[in-house]
């Protein structure tokens, strides 16, 4: 078979993209495909992991059987890559590695969102702890097994290092040693951790609005949505209520993403980026919204928070997602025989807290659930 030069795909990229010819390789060290990059192989084994099909049952804000309308981790990471490799493709960014990435960014998310994560780490703090980040990089270094030559995925150094070093206002990145924490993020990463923040509010306001938790009415009190909500009116005056709702998200993914590419490629320039060692020095992130954009977002996230997040409805869900796993939790620990066997076969390597931990964190909200019904209620089939 012809193989294809990567190198020269790669020749069109700007000169601060990270270059495959750059990687820092594999744990495990593999020979190179005929046709596909490194990034692009990353990508294809992520999509094909276990981890990133349980996704599509695990939540984002809205428990699963809440509706099949509502994101869930798996919508959420594809929309986010979708923003991520727009916004790489403009600054001349190496899209595969963007997009191997976004894909990954979430793979080490337990049950229940954010409040399964908060349970978790309660649990596990005296014994080694619990992060999502730090869990994905388990997932696709120990977890997923998939291939007879080694554990997990053997992904790059630099999706690794991204996985690690996602940072949003939900997120911060922990300290791994052997991925350079002193190192900032490459330019494919930060944009991923902004695509992140964009994909978060877009779909959440039309989840919300679409839950009937949120009111346009109350919206429209929010500057950001107010003005393009008035230019979305005046160029559509007899729409339906449901599509001008989705040409105002339209309209605000628009004008973040625009904001992005413009601010970026400023911040950029007058950092005096010129390769990827420049990227790496520099202290303050280069991938960022222009000042005004993000002083108009905040009131945007901070109505998010007060209607949304803390919606009475939203915490019923946070507060019945919290006993289910740490009821799960105590039970299994108090025994780890009831655990499948792949996994209490390592309860003497790794100790019962770890593996009762992996195994929560890697069930989806429904599988949760049912588990939760098969050890609690007595009628139930085990």
């Amino acid at each position: 078979m012809k193989s294809y030069n990567i190198d020269a795909l790669e020749e069109n990229l700007a000169p601060y993209a990270f270059k495959c010819k750059d990687s820092r390789g594999r744990v495990y060290p593999e020979k190179e495909h005929p046709y596909r990059s490194c990034y692009q192989r990353d990508r294809d084994r992520i999509v094909h992991s276990t981890a990133f099909r349980r996704l599509e049952y695990k939540t984002q804000v809205f428990v699963n059987h809440e509706g099949d309308y509502y994101r869930t981790r798996l919508t959420h990471t594809l929309e986010v890559a979708q923003i991520a490799r727009s916004i790489a493709r403009v600054l001349l960014l190496n899209e595969d590695l963007t997009e191997a990435i976004a894909l990954a960014h979430d793979l080490g998310h337990t049950p229940f969102g954010h409040s399964g994560e908060d349970t978790l780490k309660q649990l596990m703090k005296r014994h080694g702890g619990f992060d999502h980040n730090i869990h994905g990089l388990r997932v696709v270094d120990v977890l997923e097994e998939r291939y007879p030559e080694f554990k997990g995925l053997n992904l790059s150094w630099e999706v690794r290092e991204g996985i690690v070093k996602h940072s949003t206002r939900y997120d911060n990145p922990p300290h791994v040693e052997s991925l350079d924490p002193k190192l900032a993020p490459p330019l494919e990463a930060q944009v991923v951790d902004i695509a992140d923040e964009i994909a978060y509010d877009n779909h959440d306001i039309d989840d919300g609005l679409t839950s009937r938790f949120l009111k346009e009415d109350d919206l429209k009190k929010v500057e950001l949505w107010g003005i393009l909500a008035q230019e979305v009116n005046k160029r559509y005056p007899s729409i339906s209520d449901y599509m001008r709702k989705y040409q105002i998200i339209r309209q605000l993914i628009n004008l973040q993403v625009s904001d992005i590419i413009e601010e970026s490629q400023k911040s950029i320039k007058k950092a005096g980026i010129t390769c990827v060692k420049d990227v790496r020095k520099h202290k303050a992130r280069l991938i960022v919204f222009s000042k005004d954009i993000q002083e108009k977002r905040k009131p945007l996230r901070e109505f998010l928070i007060n209607n949304l997040y803390k919606h009475y409805k939203v915490v019923r869900m946070s507060n019945k997602a919290h006993m289910f796993i740490k009821e799960l939790f105590r039970v299994y620990l108090e025994r780890p025989d009831q655990l499948p066997p792949v996994f209490y076969s390592r309860v003497k390597k790794d100790g019962p807290y770890r593996v009762v931990c992996d195994y929560i964190a890697g069930m989806t909200d429904r599988y949760a659930q049912d588990e939760y019904k098969k050890l609690f209620q007595p009628y139930e089939r085990v």
